[in-house]
């Protein structure tokens, strides 16, 4: 029997508790682009018809497909949740959808590649979402627009009889088969409204197109505690907060706030500058920098989701496995600074971020100082300070004492002044834990 559909079509903040806590987890973008291996929007960057695109579909077959092996790895990265792409903005569909033949199960690897990934990442105790693009350059009724591949080659005589309300009642149809056909699942991840967006005539596409509304009321009678992104084109003509706001490849500034309020958000990442495999694509991400993002992320409120673009064989190639393997090894030693921690309304020091999780303080610090670190605004309310990785002493300077007594120097009586090592710790991003007093 279908839950019945809330008054409100988004998510109260207990409902999002988990997510809050869980702050990491892994997007995957894999579909026929992956054996392009040259960005997953190599067809309508390179304007490629669906003729020339067969060949893609034709020779998929990854046969070291293990879902397993990318649960694990996912979990030994410290990640709680993780997005899958269903369905990219090829089309392409990497389940046994009932509505359309352009799927997993009916290329050389016959297999229905959702289910898999679903039953491994669920058995790792992973919260499980899917990815679904609203764009589809595959579907028949499908217009031609400023992203499709068709925008220059005569797109009037291409959109002639194509009907998006058809359309929108694919996309209903295959969101039920995602909802229904799978269990639980925990974040459904829609992508991407572009109604401002016209092109030599052709108008971009929003909520109306995709009948967002109607979409999003399926979504939560199938079901009523997943979270939903903000990608919709829903945010001004409702009013409400979205379950998560995402921006993309972009480290805020400052907590992201819609209408006035402090939003639930997530950042999206990638390992290099793409998001599906690309073989040749050399822009990848420094240790300091993967690690750097997510303490970002969450010392501002929010999450970090991660991606992982595996090859047309199946696998996480060797650049995504090191990078993976960055987040393991500082999580297992920092991930109490993480997981249940968020925002704090202490001021971080110079090169610092600041997160915490009750009355423990985390000074994640991003550039090495010499010797002392000042934090203004807890003098006198530490009970204890320690390095997080090895729960080794820090001590501080007594502000009532001279700094030099050559020249009279003294701390303001508000600020704790930590006396570090001179050599960084061997970590990526030290971690200084603070014991705050009652």
């Amino acid at each position: 029997m279908n839950a019945p559909v809330p008054d409100s079509l988004f998510l109260p903040p207990e409902k999002k508790a988990w997510f809050l806590h869980d702050r990491f987890g892994m997007f995957i973008h894999w579909g026929l682009y992956s054996l392009a291996a040259r960005h997953e929007w190599v067809k309508s960057r390179e304007e490629i018809s669906n003729v020339d695109y067969q060949k893609y579909f034709d020779h998929f077959d990854p046969d070291l497909y293990d879902a397993r092996e990318w649960a694990r790895r996912a979990k030994a990265a410290g990640m709680k949740y993780v997005v899958l792409t269903a369905k990219h903005h090829e089309g392409f569909c990497l389940w046994d959808s009932k509505v359309t033949d352009y799927k997993a199960t009916n290329t050389p690897g016959g297999r229905d590649l959702v289910a898999e990934y679903v039953a491994a990442f669920r058995a790792e105790g992973l919260k499980i979402g899917f990815y679904y693009s609203l764009i589809d350059w595959h579907h028949p009724d499908f217009k031609a627009d400023i992203f499709h591949p068709e925008r220059n080659r005569d797109p009037d005589a291409f959109n002639k009889g194509r009907d998006v309300t058809r359309y929108a009642a694919y996309m209903r149809d295959q969101v039920r088969e995602l909802l229904t056909g799978y269990g639980k699942i925990d974040v459904i991840w829609f992508d991407f409204s572009y109604p401002d967006r016209p092109y030599n005539g052709l108008a971009g596409k929003g909520r109306e197109d995709w009948q967002s509304e109607e979409l999003l009321r399926l979504v939560r009678e199938l079901q009523p505690d997943i979270i939903v992104n903000n990608r919709l084109d829903l945010i001004n003509a409702t009013g409400e907060l979205p379950d998560v706001t995402t921006p993309e490849q972009y480290v805020p500034q400052s907590w992201p706030v819609i209408h006035g309020e402090k939003a639930t958000w997530e950042g999206c990442h990638t390992f290099s500058g793409s998001w599906g495999y690309y073989r040749d694509e050399e822009s990848w991400k420094s240790p300091e920098q993967l690690v750097q993002i997510l303490v970002d992320a969450v010392a501002l409120g929010g999450n970090l989701l991660m991606n992982v673009g595996p090859t047309a064989r199946g696998t996480f190639d060797h650049r995504a496995i090191a990078a993976l393997d960055v987040y393991g090894e500082w999580l297992r030693l920092h991930g109490r600074a993480i997981y249940g921690a968020g925002a704090s309304d202490y001021v971080a020091p110079k090169d610092c971020r600041l997160t915490q999780r009750g009355n423990r303080l985390y000074v994640h610090v991003f550039n090495w100082p010499f010797a002392h670190l000042h934090i203004p605004g807890l003098g006198g309310k530490v009970a204890y300070a320690q390095l997080l990785h090895d729960a080794s002493e820090v001590r501080w300077i007594d502000p009532h004492a001279p700094v030099d007594s050559n020249v009279g120097v003294r701390i303001a009586a508000d600020t704790l002044t930590l006396e570090l090592p001179v050599k960084k710790p061997n970590v990526t991003v030290p971690v200084i834990e603070l014991f705050l007093k009652d």
